[in-house]
């Protein structure tokens, strides 16, 4: 696919989506629980849920590591559902390990008909860049969607029911790998959001996150009072 007006895309939705947040991550080169960074008025993971509640998400769960006190915690701090948590046994393989948790959950309630892989470190991007992306899902729905930027796939990445499935007995070791063998099956969306290239991975990427978002933010409260 090629650019898009975000817009063009905000006026179909996906009404049946599931969404997977990943927090079971180690966080060693940020040196703290990257999902507890303080983030607006909450955490990056208060922000990430409040966020996805906004897009109507049908159900919100999180991944996290079975022994993981701390993320646990900030959950319960958030009134976040314990029937809405998914452990992982093995955070140790890695992110992929995560997602196939989530896979082969029996929480997931309802008929849903997608699945949103959300990053647990990209509290920054743009609500109109979530909606455009779950609208260009809306449009092509039986394809694994993805944002782009300059041509690169990036995240979060949204799933049709059928392909969701093949996760839970997946042999591939990551995403990425996942995704180059389903290749035919990927329809990319190209926005223009500088955020989508940026992860929190650094102290130094948390401080420039926080200033886009902050500028974002800013530039959104201008436009409504004008």
């Amino acid at each position: 696919m090629t650019g898009h007006d975000s817009s063009s895309f905000q006026q179909h939705s996906l009404s049946r989506l599931g969404v997977v947040i990943l927090a079971a991550g180690a966080s060693s080169r940020m040196g703290q629980p990257k999902l507890l960074l303080t983030w607006n008025t909450t955490t990056v993971l208060g922000h990430l849920i409040g966020q996805w509640q906004s897009l109507d998400a049908r159900q919100i769960a999180v991944v996290c590591s079975a022994d993981d006190k701390i993320v646990d915690g900030e959950l319960d701090r958030l009134g976040f559902p314990c029937a809405n948590r998914i452990p992982n046994p093995e955070p140790d393989r890695g992110m992929f390990s995560s997602i196939q948790s989530a896979a082969r959950w029996r929480g997931w309630a309802g008929p849903l008909t997608h699945w949103a892989i959300v990053l647990g470190d990209q509290p920054h991007l743009r609500l109109e860049t979530l909606r455009a992306l779950l609208g260009f899902a809306a449009l092509h729905s039986d394809r694994i969607c993805q944002p782009a930027r300059n041509g690169h796939p990036r995240h979060p990445v949204v799933l049709p029911k059928a392909i969701f499935e093949r996760l839970k007995d997946s042999s591939e070791g990551t995403l990425q790998q996942f995704l180059r063998n389903h290749a035919a099956a990927v329809a990319l969306c190209e926005l223009d959001d500088s955020g989508l290239d940026l992860d929190l991975d650094t102290p130094a990427d948390y401080a420039e996150a926080l200033r886009r978002f902050q500028a974002s933010s800013d530039g959104a409260t201008t436009a409504r009072r004008e």
